[in-house]
């Protein structure tokens, strides 16, 4: 069965749910270590169950701001395993923030307005120096899920046959209507955020991975991106890791709902990596729109379908993916947890809806913060 890593990125804030810069002193507390060290011990005891990588790669990490840490899973074909490593790794990653005075919380944007502080170190240096405001205004936090592939071949397959869902992706992970203070109208408005970056968004069929190289060699030749680890394409090849990377999603304020978007992409890929797969013939302009269509109004409006490339409600859409991949989901036997995740979304409403939501009833950003650090953690 084909593997599964999530990584998430968090916000750090202070009692008042404001935006801290205290990355360097959470990674600097004996709490940040015991990240890796626990998450070892927890799948050398269940490896035979859980389908866990032997060797764990569970990482707290810097990003771009000091504002931010992140967390990576180790690849595990077991989901219930991938749950198990979210739920550790949020746990101790908090650990280390209250040691810091911070505590984490899982959104896409800072509700409160926020200045940055960017993370010592040459190369997120040079990242400032290249890119100016655009990364100085960065504070995002996005998840990516990584899923494992036999080869570079399978690889480009599956990137050329995902890339009308991945808008769907969008809609599902939405958790950041919020930015500096206001209400943006958008579900996901770290998605446009994050667009700003030169190298982001969809992108055409590569049809090899001779073509995939040649396109990431042209982009380097620019001088426009520092190195490969900035090609950030809504879908990529990892640099790092035998992986095909899908890097759509706000991060979740739910665990359970990070782990129904890691199934649904390894879904997405066992389907795409089918040989009577067909490759979609739709344009990257289209892909853009679909996109923002999916970021503006998340699970609460309407969607463009990757079917008929026209407008249905989210829930009809949402409906399509689920058909799209369901003999995928019944292989892997993640039918149940899919749909019933699924389900909790469109009742519940998606991470904007419920920030909204929270807003509404109590009037402060702060409050809104706050319960999202409760729902992080729960």
């Amino acid at each position: 069965m084909r593997t599964v890593g999530v990584e998430e990125e968090y916000l750090l804030v202070g009692e008042h749910g404001e935006a801290v810069a205290r990355s360097r002193a959470v990674l600097a507390t004996p709490a940040a270590s015991a990240v890796t060290a626990d998450a070892a011990e927890a799948n050398t005891q269940s490896d035979a169950e859980s389908g866990a990588d032997p060797n764990p790669t569970t990482t707290l990490e810097s990003e771009l701001q000091e504002q931010q840490v992140e967390i990576s899973t180790p690849p595990a074909t077991d989901l219930a395993a991938v749950a198990d490593a979210l739920r550790l790794a949020r746990r101790r990653a908090q650990d280390a923030a209250a040691q810091a005075n911070a505590r984490i919380v899982a959104i896409g944007t800072s509700p409160l307005p926020a200045t940055t502080v960017g993370s010592a170190g040459e190369r997120y240096e040079r990242i400032r120096d290249l890119l100016a405001l655009t990364a100085r205004e960065q504070l995002t936090s996005g998840a990516h899920v990584h899923v494992g592939i036999s080869d570079e071949d399978e690889g480009v397959r599956i990137l050329d046959r995902i890339r009308p869902w991945l808008s769907v992706l969008v809609a599902l992970g939405s958790n950041s209507p919020f930015w500096q203070g206001e209400d943006t109208g958008y579900s996901s408005y770290r998605s446009l955020v994050f667009r700003r970056w030169p190298t982001a968004g969809p992108t055409d069929a590569f049809g090899s991975p001779e073509t995939y190289h040649r396109t990431v060699e042209q982009l380097l030749a620019t001088g426009a991106i520092l190195d490969e680890g900035m090609v950030y394409f809504d879908a990529r090849l990892s640099a790092r890791y035998p992986t095909v990377e899908v890097r759509v999603s706000d991060v979740t304020l739910a665990v359970e709902h990070a782990v129904t978007l890691a199934a649904l992409v390894r879904a997405l890929a066992d389907t795409a990596a089918q040989p009577d797969a067909p490759a979609p013939d739709v344009r990257i302009e289209v892909l853009r729109l679909m996109g923002w269509r999916a970021a503006r109004s998340g699970l609460s409006g309407e969607l463009v379908s990757p079917v008929s490339f026209t407008p249905l409600p989210a829930e009809e859409v949402v409906g399509q993916l689920l058909e799209h991949v369901d003999a995928a989901l019944t292989a892997s036997g993640d039918r149940t947890l899919v749909h019933d995740g699924v389900a909790h979304l469109l009742r519940d409403g998606d991470g904007a809806t419920r920030q909204r939501a929270w807003f509404a009833e109590t009037g402060s950003l702060a409050e809104v913060v706050g319960r999202a650090h409760e729902v992080t953690m729960a």
